[in-house]
């Protein structure tokens, strides 16, 4: 994959700045809830066809960088 700053980006203009698909008003949050309720890429790009499947796995990258050096604690059970 890519750097992910290739396909998706930030600015204070386009939904208050909230990380989107370069290009799109498409938010990387939306992406990622519909990915993880279950929709394959096929299925979000028939909703949304500007998107590639590029900009779906740079999602993921975005995702995973911000989490990448995260310290978290065991939740309870």
């Amino acid at each position: 994959m890519r750097d992910w700053a290739d396909n998706i980006e930030s600015n204070p203009d386009i939904l208050y700045g909230k990380p989107v698909i370069k290009g799109t008003r498409v938010p990387v949050d939306m992406v990622l809830e519909k990915m993880s309720n279950g929709q394959s890429f096929q299925e979000i790009i028939r909703s949304y066809p500007d998107l590639t499947d590029k900009d779906l796995y740079a999602c993921l990258a975005y995702a995973s960088s911000l989490i990448r050096n995260e310290i978290t604690k065991p939740l309870a059970s």
